[in-house]
């Protein structure tokens, strides 16, 4: 029986599980189960624990009927910066609040007067939806939550407790918080001390291969696995997208246009590292490596958002049908530009309350020009965060694309056009979840390292070349884009402001 490895992808709207040849990487399968995310106030993002661990199982055992096997190890990854508190018996306090979440506008602003060198520790300010912010703003306005937490975990990391008891985190999702020393490897004493979290709330760190624990025989039971199978610590999804698209050499990057959008790179300072407060200079995935990711809120959701207006959740074929539509429609989008600021914005802004907008909305525009507009907008802010990176010493040469924008030719080309570097795409699917797969691989000795693993992934579609005309236009599009946003930053702020007195005073009827 062919020999695989199951990887876990905790997704921001869905869990993936796959299963992948332990001897050349191959994919063999590949099933996902969705959940909710809950906004029970303007601004807010919240999901149930529970739903993570309903979803997983049945994903897992969805995948294990495609493609029976003997699995050798298990690997996890998930949607970074999120907070899960937990009891002393390991059951949630409250519903876990993600990375998408608004409601901490004031905490970043607060915990930098405290601390104004977190960058230099933390490698990366604080931020809306990270879980420093989270933490701080739980202290102020929930304090009987805090007061019943035992343990504060990432949402991946709730998984790796199912699975095998075994509480604790990774470097890669602890540098996600905003309270790791990222050079030293361990919690800040500093940091938390800012925010108001115990250090012995804050879960041990491992590397990312390393074998945590064994699956429980109540989670063998529910999944369908044998009890004491290997689980790895496992990583963030951005790192395990990286290794899934087999970057392995300097110059190579990934632009990652999922729910959100991400720009991965990855650093190996010459001398000391640094760090933009614009922009994540995170722990990789791979021992004694660095990445700078520039990350924005709302790239695939601001064409689902669209989709769902237009009515065409429940239509198949919908994505296709908007990207043909937008590639009728020439560059520019016939005047209409577009700021994909629907969840707040982090790079370059941090401003959670940045507001999306179309500017140059005419009674012409039809269906395919807001597609278009869609997918433009989203292109300009990655290439905020790629020229930030470059900026800040970061090499890039050409990108590997993934995410379920990279599905759409038209797309595909509108980033290669904006960013005016060569893009290329995996012959496999499922790049994220299949990266920590390979990290279970590495952790049960299948390959010799986390490169080596990354190695088996370097199998790409032709490269896609900027077109020099549309680069050049994209230039000056691009510069009205970058003024758009101070232009209209009062009004966004004051607009967020209305609306949550407008909560306050008319919400609950």
């Amino acid at each position: 029986m062919t020999v695989t490895l199951l990887g876990i992808d905790l997704g921001t709207s869905s869990v993936k599980a796959v299963l992948i040849d332990a001897a050349t990487g191959h994919l063999l399968a590949a099933v996902s189960e969705e959940y909710p995310i809950r906004t029970p106030q303007p601004g807010f993002a919240e999901q149930d624990p529970f739903d993570y661990w309903r979803a997983a199982v049945n994903a897992v055992r969805g995948v294990l009927q495609a493609a029976p096997s003997r699995v050798a190890a298990v690997g996890l990854d998930g949607q970074m910066h999120g907070t899960v508190l937990l009891d002393v018996a390991g059951q949630p306090v409250r519903s876990a609040i993600i990375w998408a979440d608004a409601r901490t506008t004031q905490e970043p602003r607060r915990l930098l007067k405290r601390v104004p060198h977190w960058a230099q520790i933390a490698g990366t300010d604080p931020a809306a939806g990270f879980q420093c912010a989270t933490l701080a703003w739980l202290r102020q306005h929930e304090p009987f939550a805090l007061e019943n937490t035992a343990a504060v975990v990432l949402p991946k990391d709730y998984l790796r407790l199912r699975l095998t008891g075994s509480l604790g985190t990774d470097i890669s999702d602890a540098a996600s918080t905003g309270l790791l020393d990222v050079r030293a490897g361990r919690w800040s004493d500093e940091l938390l001390a800012a925010v108001g979290v115990s250090p012995r709330m804050m879960p041990p760190i491992a590397a990312s291969h390393e074998v945590v624990g064994g699956l429980t025989s109540e989670a063998a039971a529910a999944l369908g696995l044998p009890k004491g199978l290997p689980v790895v610590a496992g990583c963030a999804d951005q790192p395990a997208q990286a290794l899934g698209s087999g970057l392995a050499r300097p110059g190579v990057g990934s632009v990652t246009v999922g729910t959100g959008g991400q720009v991965f790179i990855p650093y190996q300072p010459r001398a000391e590292l640094r760090t933009d407060p614009r922009l994540h200079v995170f722990n990789h995935a791979v021992p004694n490596t660095w990445y700078v990711l520039g990350a924005t809120l709302s790239a695939g959701s601001s064409l689902r958002w669209m989709r769902n207006l237009f009515g065409l959740e429940n239509v198949a074929n919908a994505y296709d049908r908007l990207s043909v539509e937008a590639g009728r429609v020439s560059p520019g989008a016939d005047g209409l530009l577009f700021l994909p600021y629907l969840f707040g914005e982090r790079t370059p802004h941090m401003d959670p309350m940045a507001q999306g907008a179309f500017v140059g909305l005419q009674y012409r525009h039809e269906r395919g020009h807001i597609a278009r507009a869609i997918m433009e907008g989203v292109a300009f802010s990655l290439r905020d965060a790629v020229s930030l990176s470059v900026a800040l010493g970061a090499q890039v040469d050409e990108m590997v694309i993934a995410g379920g924008g990279a599905r759409s030719a038209v797309w595909k080309q509108i980033i290669a056009d904006v960013l005016g570097v060569p893009l290329k795409r995996s012959t496999q699917d499922e790049q994220t979840a299949v990266g920590a797969a390979l990290l279970a691989g590495v952790g049960v000795g299948a390959y010799a390292d986390a490169l080596a693993a990354a190695a088996l992934m370097q199998q790409y579609d032709a490269l896609i070349y900027p077109d020099a005309e549309a680069h050049a236009f994209y230039n000056q599009f691009y510069a009205h884009y970058q003024a758009a946003y101070p232009a209209l930053r009062a009004t966004m702020h004051n607009l967020h402001g209305l609306a949550q007195r407008a909560h306050d005073v008319w919400g609950a009827r």
